[in-house]
């Protein structure tokens, strides 16, 4: 079956059935990409879009930005986390008392949040990376339970009653929308070219054979460490822009698992390893997540669960990454500038 548009034809991979798989990269490619990303700044700018359509934008350019990173993580690294709501905390917490205490912008809580999570990170890394599989992702939830504990019993912070974001003047919903877009065009641009560079190269390697990759000569330990910061930071800049946009935090939210669950599942539906999987999963997600919200009581968590277990049973690679099988082709391929 042939694959249309955005080809670059210098650029195919053998399989090992003897075909190839059509790798949709290149200028083509990344033009396309600026393309839409300029549409949707010029839609913000213009105010051509209406409040509700770019609240689901907002929420699908977070989701996108947190689940990229997971999928960096995990998907490239091998590094599964449970506890990325550290950093969403803590991003949240850092606005909030910039802006409420010590009436500051939110751009300072915004770096304030970055430069915590980005120290808090180092820190962990010496600690958790002693650790491998399961026992690293637990000690990752352990962490952030740990937190939610400590802010629920925290005077300064206002236990557990929460706290209320107090930006003066407080940007509009347009405003937050282009913040939300900027921030995930960086995101999944750090990704891509993060990939395409000698350390992106060595991540799956890492992933499939840590001890295997570092006798070739792959540093496992900086390669783990610039993964695990970069999506803290990163982590953390979503978890403060989104808690910008709903105006209030609580321990319990911003340090709860259904975070990770929920970057988990978008990965999971979109296709794990795959540069446009979180971008896909994070937009049915949101789809999926607004229609289901009408139902009565918890039945929206049991539905998603359902939907996760169905894609695990029957596209295990998720959509696109079962597509990308089928059609053999690849989205923005890992392969180096060099022409290899």
């Amino acid at each position: 079956m042939k694959i249309p548009v955005l080809l670059d034809r210098k650029k195919t991979k053998a399989v090992s059935s003897g075909g190839q798989v059509r790798v949709l990269d290149g200028v083509p490619m990344l033009a396309a990409c600026v393309a839409i990303a300029a549409a949707l700044y010029i839609f913000g700018l213009t105010g051509v879009l209406s409040s509700n359509i770019q609240r689901y934008l907002l929420k699908i350019f977070l989701y996108c930005t947190l689940s990229s990173m997971w999928n960096l993580m995990s998907g490239y690294t091998g590094m599964t986390s449970l506890g990325q709501q550290t950093y969403i905390g803590l991003a949240g917490y850092s606005l909030t008392v910039m802006t409420a205490t010590y009436a500051m912008s939110y751009w300072v809580g915004f770096l304030v949040g970055a430069v915590i999570s980005t120290i808090v990170s180092l820190i962990l890394a010496i600690i958790l990376f002693r650790m491998r599989g399961m026992y690293f992702a637990v000690a990752t939830w352990v962490v952030a339970e740990a937190l939610r504990t400590f802010f629920t019993s925290w005077k300064f912070v206002k236990k557990g009653a929460g706290m209320t974001v107090a930006a003066r003047p407080y940007p509009s919903t347009s405003t937050i929308y282009i913040i939300a877009l900027t921030l995930c065009i960086i995101a999944l641009a750090v990704v891509y070219f993060l990939l395409k560079s000698r350390v992106g190269l060595g991540l799956t390697a890492m992933r499939d054979d840590p001890d295997a990759a570092s006798s070739v000569g792959v540093d496992i330990f900086k390669s783990k460490l610039l993964v695990y910061v970069v999506s803290a930071i990163f982590t953390a800049l979503a978890g403060g822009i989104f808690y910008l946009n709903k105006g209030s935090i609580y321990p319990a939210g911003g340090f709860g698992i259904s975070w990770t669950v929920s970057m988990v599942f978008i990965v999971i539906i979109g296709g794990i390893g795959t540069m446009g999987g979180p971008v896909l999963g994070s937009i049915l997600y949101v789809i999926f997540e607004e229609q289901l919200a009408k139902l009565p009581g918890g039945w929206t968590n049991i539905v998603l669960g359902l939907i996760a277990i169905l894609v695990i049973l029957f596209l295990p690679d998720g959509i696109l990454g079962t597509l990308q099988k089928k059609l053999r082709f690849e989205i923005l391929s890992q392969k180096r500038f060099s022409g290899e």
